[in-house]
């Protein structure tokens, strides 16, 4: 993810599937007791005692998220209706107000009030900044 803190942009790893840890075994009864014995280890996705293997379509749609998730996607803290005002770019030091925005691509559309007209503005997360 890249995260904005104080207008400087990081990028941040952070898990995909927090406290879950996925493996592939052959699961016998020795090895079953071993891992139910190690610390840390809470439960198991399944309806019973015993870990319900993931199919090969669960597995290819994590590995696919996995994948996708390789290319750093900024993490947007703007609501709608929320007043930005533009840092940089043509409409540098225009205010506008947050009418959508789309997380994949890290792009606000902002609703811009231009010569007393509002016009809609698309714009990248990082030229904005909130007003205080």
């Amino acid at each position: 993810l890249i995260e904005v803190r104080r207008g400087v942009k990081s990028i941040v790893e952070k898990p995909l599937y927090p406290a879950y840890a996925f493996a592939q075994i052959d699961l016998d009864t020795a090895l079953w007791h071993k891992i139910q014995s190690m610390s840390k280890v809470g439960r198991f996705i399944g309806e019973s005692k015993r870990p319900t293997p993931l199919t090969d379509k669960d597995v290819a749609a994590i590995l696919d998220k996995v994948e996708n998730r390789a290319a750093a996607r900024p993490k947007v803290s703007f609501e709608e209706g929320e007043m930005l005002r533009i840092k940089e770019g043509p409409f540098a030091n225009f205010n506008g107000v947050v009418e959508d925005f789309d997380l994949g691509s890290g792009i606000i559309k902002l609703n811009v009030s231009i010569f007393g007209r509002n016009t809609p503005v698309e714009i990248s997360y990082t030229q904005v900044e909130r007003v205080v």
